[in-house]
């Protein structure tokens, strides 16, 4: 029998206080039990005796940051479908989180309505598993879908580079690469870009160091 929110744990594990309180908030007023950690090692520290839930975390912080974090966490096998949360500039950094197994990064400010539907997709990772396979076959089909310059775009995209980075390398300008962006989230049936890396990862596609 699927579990109801009230079931479900979230953990977030975030330096910024205020940020810990809008998400407290929002959660548990959709019923969810909601825990905050101020620092990614007390998180650690406690995750062996925690129910079985979604994380939350900031990939910047003081000390451990989030990436540390997640390492640590696939080092003792403890299963916490891992939301990012990232700055603006942090893209790159995300990217690497998400090689390394995140489920979403989530950039600030984020609306509401984003966290949620994240976060419930990380329980229902918990309840019901996720056939991994089929899906990266299929996110493999949609890559070959896209033209020689859609796929430099989204290289471009997967190394973190803002619109106008990628038109300088591949000598275009900032509006073609709007353009072929729209084409590649279309082809790859992403609706953010946070889908579209996972997509492209789960493709095969490598993040150029």
């Amino acid at each position: 029998m699927p579990s109801t929110p009230a079931d479900r744990h979230v953990y977030i594990v975030d330096d910024d206080e205020a940020v810990r309180d809008s998400l407290s908030v929002l959660l548990e007023a959709l019923g969810y039990r909601v825990r905050t950690f101020s620092l990614a090692q007390e998180f650690l520290d406690a995750a062996p005796a925690l129910p079985t839930g979604c994380l939350i975390a900031d990939i910047r912080m003081p000390g451990m940051d989030g990436l540390e974090l997640q390492r640590r966490l696939n080092e003792h096998s403890l299963e916490f479908p891992m939301i990012v949360i990232t700055g603006h500039g942090d893209v790159p950094l995300a990217v690497r989180a998400m090689k390394a197994g995140a489920l979403d990064f989530i950039e600030k400010p984020f609306a509401a309505q984003v966290i949620v539907n994240s976060v419930e997709t990380a329980l229902a990772r918990l309840t019901a598993g996720e056939e991994h396979e089929p899906a990266e076959n299929l996110a493999a089909a949609k890559l070959q879908l896209l033209s020689p310059r859609e796929r430099e775009v989204l290289e471009g995209l997967l190394a973190g580079l803002p619109n106008k980075s990628i038109a300088y390398d591949l000598a275009i300008s900032p509006r073609t690469v709007e353009i072929h962006r729209a084409r590649v989230m279309d082809k790859m049936g992403a609706r953010s870009l946070s889908e579209l890396i996972r997509l492209a990862l789960a493709a095969g596609l490598q993040p150029k160091s």
